[in-house]
This record gives C-alpha cells, structure tokens and sequence, in this order.
C-alpha cells in the first residue's frame, strides 16, 4: 500500500501531517521517503541553497536516516517509521530516480512518500494534498496534481476562500477535505479515512 502527502507550497506542514500518519498507523509498519527537489539556486525544502545537491556527476542522491533526529527524515523515525530515506533530485530530474523509488516500493508492504512530483511515476493507494489558504505560493507541481488527490488536509487558520487566482476552488470542492489546527496535523477523522482507503485496497 502506498500512501503519499504533498502540498501546494513548501514548509506549510506536509512533514508534520505524514509523521503524524505514521504515528497513528503505526501497525503498517511504514517506510518513509521524503523526496527534496533543488535547482537555480533554490531548494524545495528550505526555499534556498541547502547544499542537498548530490555530488557532482550524480543525477541524484539518496541517503537513509538510523537515528531519530530533527531532521525531517529524523523524525519519521521517531513518530515509528521502520526506516527513513531522503532522495535529493533536480527539478524536473525525478524520472533518473524512478529504479530507486520503485525498489524501496518493492521491498515493503507499505510506503509513505512526501511529494508532489512522485505522483508522476506512480499510482498512490491514497494521495492527500496540504493546503494553506494564507500562503500565496502554490507549486507548478502541486497543480498538475491537484485533481488526482484523493482529500485535502485544510489548515484551519480562520481564512476559508483562496486566495490563488490560478486555481478554481471546484478542484477541491467536491472532495473530503479534514480541518486540521497545529500543531496537530492530524485528526482522528483524517486519519479513519486514509485507514478505510487501505483497507478497501487490500486484497480479501
């Protein structure tokens, strides 16, 4: 089963909604990837130069956390991740990576994937996209998207209406959408649907 958690904009709290995920569904025993796009000087995570680049020559790079941390890799093991990865690909690079996504995929029953972009390579038991009506900034990735998400986890901050003249509120209107006030990013009722979704996708 193959669950994945993206978001219209960076540091809006897709890490705090998958590790909450993992937290709650701890008994699927889940792998973690958490998949970082850089290019022109700017990193999908930190909005700037990070230094996650792989060295030079590498289309990609990717790397497992051991520990629990506060990196983001770190602290999906602390919420019960049975192990962590962090890919590192440049934009519009995450094709070179797919042999890698796809064996990590292999080797587990259940895998938890924080990306947009990953929905490119494959087809998610549950897809949840993160909203946050008060951030202007909505990802070109976020939109190609937008349709296939399955609900949207809504930050709960009193605004209601987008904002985002480019996108038409009727992609998310007609969808299970879960109100979520941090930091908890993660409600029963969130986390009761994605359990339904798996389930329905199980084999008898």
């Amino acid at each position: 089963m193959l669950v994945v958690v993206g978001g219209h904009s960076r540091n809006i709290g897709k890490t705090s909604v998958m590790a909450g995920l993992i937290r709650r569904l701890k008994d699927r025993k889940w792998p973690a990837v958490k998949i970082t796009q850089y290019g022109n000087e700017v990193c999908t995570q930190h909005g700037g130069g990070c230094g996650c680049e792989p060295d030079p020559g590498q289309p990609f790079a990717l790397s497992e956390e051991y520990e629990p941390n506060q990196t983001d890799s770190g602290r999906f093991l602390a919420s019960g991740a049975d192990r962590s990865f962090w890919l590192r690909v440049p934009v519009g690079g995450l094709p070179g990576a797919a042999k890698s996504v796809r064996k990590i995929l292999a080797q587990s029953d259940n895998v938890m994937i924080e990306s947009n972009s990953v929905m490119e390579l494959v087809q998610p038991e549950v897809f949840l996209m993160l909203l946050d009506f008060s951030c202007q900034d909505f990802k070109a990735s976020s939109l190609r998207f937008m349709d296939r998400a399955d609900a949207f986890v809504v930050i709960d901050n009193g605004i209601n209406g987008s904002m985002w003249e480019a996108v038409a509120r009727g992609v998310w209107d007609h969808k299970p959408r879960f109100m979520v006030t941090p930091p908890n990013y993660v409600t029963a009722e969130l986390t009761g649907f994605v359990r339904s979704k798996l389930s329905a996708a199980s084999p008898p």
